[in-house]
């Protein structure tokens, strides 16, 4: 790219490029990342779109437009993504967060408010599974922080990868909740002593192990396949949450699990199998089953 390129020019070309490459929605990554290296607004490229990109921002725009017509997920290039209006940093070990989840963070939210009517002045506690980024509690928590005078609430956050539970604290950190969650590295609740929690959280893996070789390059060459191999039919982390999650939960306690398209069934009939009774499944946006709150007496 030549150094005096107006930032409209580098936005047509960059566009063009990422269009020839199959990518969805060129235009708008075109303008992310422009406004990424340039440290640009809106409204700056909109309102002088004809003076000239630096050197040093055009060499940071070509990489990345390189990187992302190889189809490298732009949250990856970034470094960062935005959850529930929040931005969360990335690491290779944890997943890119998806805006279906955000309906997870209403669930937990909802229960929250029952479980906190029925035990007024009491901590709650709450474990999140496979917590990969923290966007799940960290978003929980940050909602409560913003929307209650006072927040009786913490938790512990889990993940069989050092790397994603070191993620998860930087942006518990970060976004300021780090007083309320702690961290710890397993696999599921399996090394957890029994304890009192009074809602588990978790979006585990569930993609069927036969099935990761046919997924988008984004998704599989760039998310970890830890996060996504979910065993032979997908169901292998429910079955494993569930039939510890007894021990580990107060008597009204939540668990609230996503799953993906089609699992509903599945996934209910696994939670009343260990003694749970499924009090609701939530859709996402697009209208799909992707959320399931499950009680335990």
């Amino acid at each position: 790219m030549s150094a005096a390129l107006s930032r409209q020019e580098i936005l047509r070309g960059v566009t063009s490029r990422l269009r020839a490459a199959g990518i969805d929605k060129p235009a708008l990554d075109a303008r992310v990342m422009l406004m990424h290296a340039t440290g640009l607004s809106t409204a700056d490229l909109y309102a002088w779109p004809d003076k000239p990109v630096p050197p040093e921002a055009l060499a940071r725009i070509d990489a990345m437009a390189a990187r992302r017509a190889a189809r490298e997920p732009l949250a990856r290039i970034l470094g960062e993504r935005e959850f529930w209006g929040l931005p969360f940093i990335l690491a290779p070990a944890t997943l890119v967060p998806r805006p279906d989840t955000e309906v997870l963070v209403e669930a937990a939210l909802a229960e929250h408010a029952r479980i906190a009517d029925a035990r007024p002045g009491e901590t709650l506690r709450f474990l999140d599974l496979g917590t990969g980024s923290g966007c799940i509690a960290i978003a929980f928590l940050h909602e409560l922080q913003q929307t209650k005078k006072d927040v009786y609430i913490n938790g512990l956050a889990v993940d069989i990868s050092s790397d994603a539970a070191t993620a998860a604290r930087r942006n518990a950190d970060m976004l300021g909740v780090g007083n309320l969650l702690s961290f710890a590295v397993g696999s599921w609740g399996a090394g957890l002593a029994a304890s009192r929690f009074d809602i588990i959280l978790s979006n585990p893996p569930y993609i069927e192990s036969g099935v990761i070789a046919e997924l988008e390059i984004e998704v599989r060459v760039h998310d970890p396949h830890l996060a996504l191999d979910g065993g032979t039919d997908g169901l292998d982390a429910y079955r494993e949450i569930f039939a510890d999650a007894p021990r580990l939960l107060r008597p009204g306690a939540a668990v609230i699990v996503e799953f993906g398209q089609g699992q509903a069934p599945a996934v209910a009939a696994i939670a009343a199998q260990n003694g749970f009774s499924v009090a609701r499944t939530i859709a996402d946006l697009a209208g799909t089953d992707r959320v399931i709150v499950a009680t335990y007496m």
